[in-house]
């Protein structure tokens, strides 16, 4: 008995081996049909993972979020909504959030309520209006519970003399103080660093940033332009109670 119970133990071993080599290799497969699908369409670099949605994946590429069929034959655009809740959640923006935004923590510049009830993320351009009037209020929104942290979004593009003054600002040591100084109109003097600002730009198109102020509430909502910290409270305050 003891032997046959070994002969079968054996053999559903064996299954599951066989089982998971054909998984992975039909894995492999499709991952090879989605790569050529998307050079078809001009799409060098692209990062893939699951979707909530089974036959799909999700394609993280520097000009935006798509997805794609496993087979590679079909892809779209845009945002997948979860509607099973009372109010439509955007469950791209979501994973964004949760997968992207959260590993620019380290690099963000942060300025904390010294009681935090909220946390906003705010991607600026040094050469906004908007986006120096929201920082001359840092005070008034932390003062309301409302931590501001800031990534970088350069609306003349990667390569341009903002991205690079942008780049110094996030290098240098004393970098709280350094974006009121440099929205006030001073000189910036160049300074290089390990920090890339490349991920943050691509970051805000994924979230489909096409102005600065934008700002990212914690479930992934895309605030549009500057908002009075009263105003931006009274946002917090309803989005939290849905």
């Amino acid at each position: 008995m003891e032997s046959y119970k070994e002969n079968v133990m054996q053999h559903y071993l064996m299954y599951l081996g066989l089982l998971a080599a054909l998984v992975a290799n039909t894995a492999q497969a499709n991952d090879r049909k989605i790569q050529r699908s998307l050079k078809a369409i001009g799409v060098q670099q692209a990062e893939t993972q699951s979707s909530p949605i089974a036959e799909l994946q999700t394609v993280f590429t520097e000009k935006g979020i798509m997805y794609i069929t496993r087979d590679g034959k079909y892809i779209m655009q845009g945002p997948i909504y979860d509607l099973s809740n009372k109010v439509p959640i955007n469950v791209t923006n979501q994973m964004l959030v949760i997968n992207r935004l959260q590993q620019l923590v380290p690099e963000m510049l942060i300025y904390k309520a010294s009681q935090e009830k909220y946390i906003i993320t705010v991607f600026m351009d040094i050469n906004c209006k908007y986006c120096r009037k929201l920082h001359s209020q840092i005070k008034k929104y932390n003062d309301l519970g409302i931590t501001v942290r800031y990534l970088a979004f350069p609306r003349e593009g990667l390569s341009s003399q903002t991205e690079k003054d942008i780049q110094s600002i996030w290098c240098i040591k004393d970098c709280r103080r350094t974006p009121h100084k440099a929205q006030s109109g001073n000189r910036i003097n160049p300074v290089t660093c390990n920090i890339n600002i490349k991920k943050h730009y691509e970051l805000g198109v994924q979230f489909g940033v096409q102005g600065t102020p934008a700002i990212i509430l914690n479930n992934g909502t895309v605030i549009p332009g500057y908002r009075r910290p009263t105003e931006m409270l009274a946002i917090l305050e309803d989005d939290n109670a849905k």
